[in-house]
Order: structure tokens, then C-alpha cells, then sequence
């Protein structure tokens, strides 16, 4: 299996199953621009669509976790820089730029390809998670996050709204008002806020991040691959139409996995009372 190899992203395998090694593995993806708390250039937006491709392509990989780099140790008598998942975009690739080239530039994006995934995303933030980098967190299925974690939206401050997305997805995620505020102030908000206004789903301590991430992680690969996307796809429909188109979508998607091995599998494990071997891993 060809890894993408990158300076300023890493991708390391980590077996889904620590008992059987045939189970598939966890995509961790680490932007790696510790020295600028993993702002989000061009360089790792190419990165970042490469690995989605591959992903997809993969038929090991089951779940895929983002996260940021940790801080470099800092030069004697430096202060060392604060954890971030990502600080938010590079601002020198903004500097006389015009429309038609950041048009461009926004199109066809490295956050819109972490979305596309069919395979379930976690962003583990620890740390700053602003701008370009809360929209990254927001285009991950679920979000962890360390109690010293910050988000925010300060585009507004640079005379700029977001342009990965936050303005739509995190109005699915908070609403009108919180989304309004959040983007209008350009305030940050603590990961208990985050927690409590459902931009995060879970907050752990900073030691247990990891640990806890990577246990959700596992237990969502356990589940047959195949289902997993048609429950993704089934739940997404739910930001894009109505209740009762939606109501139908999901009669459609139920119906037609009694038509596939692993409903199968896992009617007669359950049955048995024995852990499902799924078809489609």
C-alpha cells in the first residue's frame, strides 16, 4: 500500500483491530507546519486532497483522523509557541491577491475534499482551531477536542468572511444567531462553549485526547464499511432537503441494505450472540 508522503502532511496507519491484523487500519493525518501552528498553505491543501483520494481509494483504511502537529521545542530562551490543530490559513498567500486567483484558489479545496469523504472523519483538535482551521474541524464528522482547545471564525477582522464553508456548515451545526455572532465578532470560544453549543462533541483532558479519539475511532471501524457510508450519505441528505424527502431517502437506503451480506452477518450475530465478521471491512 502506497502511503502519500509529504513534508507538511503526515499519514500514519494505525491497526483498527489490535488483536487481528487483518481488520484495516486508522488514517491519523497530521498537518505538519509546527513552526507556523499548521497553517493551512498551499502546499498542505494539495497534500490534504492527495490523501482524500487515497483514502477513498483505499479499501483498508476505515476511519480517518485530522489533527495538527504539536509544537516544536523552543530555542533557548524562546517561548515556546502554543498547540493548534490549525491556526487558520497562511495570510502571506492572501497579500495582493485578486478575486479571479482566490476564486481559483477556493474552488475545488482541501476542506470540500475532507467532506466528500464517504469514510468516517474525526478531527482531534488540541489546541487553536480558528479560521481555516474550524472549517477544517467542521468538515469532519465528528469533533474531540482538548480542554485548552480554542475555535473561532476571525476572518472578519482581516475584512474577509470564511471561505471554506463556515458560513454553511456551521449554520447546520449552531444556527442563525450563534453563527452570526461567532462570524461577525470574530470572537474565540473555549472548548466547554464549543462542547456546549455543539460546534464539539466531546472535551478531554489533554492527556486522555488521544487515547479517547483513537478508541471512537476503533469502535466506529469495527462496524461493516459498507453500512457506515450509506449511513453517511443518509444523514448528510438530512442538511440538503426536506423531512419527507429526506424520511424518504433514508425508507430507500434501509430497504436496500436487506439486499446486502452484512445485514445478513449481522442479523445472525446477533441472534447467535456472537461478534459480527463483517463481509465489507
Amino acid at each position: 500500500m502506497a502511503v502519500p508522503r509529504s513534508e507538511v502532511v503526515n499519514v500514519e496507519l494505525i491497526p483498527s483491530n489490535d488483536e487481528i491484523s487483518n481488520q484495516g487500519n486508522i488514517a491519523m493525518v497530521t498537518i505538519n507546519r509546527p513552526n507556523k501552528l499548521n497553517a493551512l498553505n498551499s502546499e498542505v491543501m494539495n497534500s490534504i486532497k492527495e490523501i482524500c483520494h487515497w483514502v477513498e481509494s483505499e479499501d483498508s483504511v476505515r476511519c480517518v483522523v485530522f489533527t495538527g502537529a504539536k509544537p516544536l521545542a523552543p530555542d533557548e530562551g524562546k517561548r515556546a509557541k502554543p498547540n493548534a490543530f490549525v491556526a487558520g490559513a497562511d495570510i502571506t498567500e492572501f497579500v495582493e491577491k485578486k478575486s479571479e486567483e482566490i476564486k481559483i484558489k477556493f474552488s475545488n479545496n482541501a476542506v470540500e475534499a475532507i467532506w466528500s469523504l464517504s469514510k468516517p472523519t474525526i478531527a482531534m483538535v488540541d489546541g487553536f482551531a480558528l479560521g481555516g482551521g474550524c472549517e477544517v474541524a467542521c468538515s469532519c464528522d465528528i469533533r474531540i477536542a482538548s480542554e485548552r482547545s480554542k475555535f473561532g471564525t476571525p476572518e472578519i477582522n482581516l475584512g474577509l468572511i470564511p471561505g471554506y464553508g463556515a458560513t454553511q456548515r456551521l449554520m447546520k451545526l449552531l444556527g442563525y444567531g450563534k453563527t452570526m455572532e461567532l462570524i461577525m465578532t470574530g470572537e474565540m470560544i473555549g472548548a466547554n462553549e464549543a462542547h456546549r453549543i455543539g460546534l464539539v462533541n466531546h472535551v478531554v483532558s489533554t492527556d486522555d485526547l488521544y487515547e479517547f479519539t483513537l478508541n471512537m475511532a476503533k469502535l466506529i471501524s469495527s462496524k461493516s464499511s459498507s453500512t457506515l457510508a450509506v449511513a453517511k450519505s443518509t444523514i448528510r441528505a438530512a442538511l440538503e432537503v426536506g423531512l419527507e424527502e429526506g424520511i424518504a431517502i433514508e425508507a430507500d437506503a434501509f430497504a436496500g441494505l436487506f439486499d446486502t451480506e452484512d445485514k445478513e452477518i449481522g442479523v445472525q450475530a446477533f441472534l447467535n450472540r456472537e461478534t459480527p465478521e463483517w463481509k465489507h471491512r
